[in-house]
């Protein structure tokens, strides 16, 4: 009997102590955040490395950079930062921006022209939303010299 007891004990907190369908209780969420400037070189050597240097302005101390959004379509890079914004204890956020920079690698394995678009916000314009962005095109060249 006592095995019983301790089996239906172990089965029945299996069963109540996690609930993986509760999505209503989240502390944190993701937002996208307008690039305010970007640092890039003039031209790409084919198959090197480069750093690419990103400004952003965070709204509050809730803000925390989380990742890149980066989507590749051929030749085209469009990029975008995502910050994680907490949410559990908003009261005690600060309302005062702040700028931040963050980079990402990208390494140069095409030789035709690279176009990154920047997302920098949005825009309406009668009525209608429209994504803001900074373009930049960079060459390859096939060597340094």
């Amino acid at each position: 009997m006592k095995k019983f007891v301790l089996i239906a004990f172990l089965l029945a907190s299996i069963l109540t102590s996690c609930n993986v369908d509760d999505v209503s209780n989240h502390d944190f969420y993701l937002e996208i955040v307008p690039i305010d400037s970007v640092v890039m070189p003039e031209y790409f050597v084919k198959g090197e490395v480069y750093q690419i240097d990103i400004t952003y302005t965070q709204p509050s101390s809730c803000y925390y950079f989380n990742d890149f959004f980066y989507e590749i379509d051929g030749q085209q890079r469009t990029v975008a930062v995502v910050n994680t914004v907490y949410t559990i204890n908003n009261t005690t956020c600060i309302d005062a921006p702040e700028e931040v920079t963050v980079h990402f690698n990208f390494h140069a394995t095409g030789s035709e022209t690279y176009v990154f678009k920047f997302f920098q916000g949005e825009v309406e314009t009668n009525g209608v939303t429209v994504d803001q962005y900074y373009i930049v095109e960079v060459p390859v060249v096939l060597s340094d010299d």
